[in-house]
């Protein structure tokens, strides 16, 4: 099995492990990190070998950490990277405690920046200079939010949306129109 996971602000971290009776076996740990000194990278599959195979990513960064050599440095590397790493491979990775969430819960804002703000926290998750977060939309007026290709006509009455004082705005992502008043709804980047 085969996992890989993009340390946020570091390097990629390749894990190619098996899976048999329950534990980790021919656990081997790639990428394009770096690790002092070389011995290091040995203790890291060292540690992860025999481990059981549904371990969580904290308690397989512990291992390694009791395993590394006095004095290791990693650049671009986490104990925790590599654990999150053998859980994709283990296709395990969408447990939700294998991720630092933060969440962003702000006064009421107007619907254009709403979107645009999903625009920009998603493309900074995505790009990993940022962790999976969680943001409370709270509207400053009432909206209308269509599918990023839905058709506006066939979807809103803009005239009638004018009239009364709703936005029509677009999100970046897929799905049906949606009618918001000023309330609380979640919008996930992960």
């Amino acid at each position: 099995m085969h996992g890989e996971y993009k340390i946020p602000g570091g390097k990629l971290v390749v894990v190619d492990v098996e899976a048999e009776d329950g534990v980790l076996r021919h656990v081997r740990v790639a990428g394009d990190f770096f690790l002092e000194p070389d011995e290091a990278l040995d203790a890291v599959n060292r540690a992860l070998e025999g481990a059981p195979a549904d371990t969580d990513a904290t308690g397989l960064a512990a291992r390694i950490d009791a395993a590394l050599p006095e004095g290791t440095v990693m650049y671009g590397l986490t104990s925790e990277g590599v654990g999150i790493a053998v859980r994709r491979a283990l296709a395990h990775a969408t447990d939700w405690t294998d991720y630092d969430w933060q969440l962003i819960h702000e006064a009421p804002q107007p619907p254009a920046l709403h979107m645009a703000l999903d625009e920009v926290l998603t493309a900074e998750v995505a790009a990993g200079r940022r962790p999976p977060t969680l943001r409370v939309w709270e509207w400053g007026s009432p909206a209308v939010i269509i599918g990023s290709f839905q058709s506006l006509r066939n979807e809103v009455d803009a005239g009638a949306a004018a009239r009364h004082g709703i936005d029509v705005v677009r999100r970046i992502s897929g799905g049906g129109a949606m009618f918001v008043a000023t309330r609380r709804h979640y919008c996930l980047a992960a």
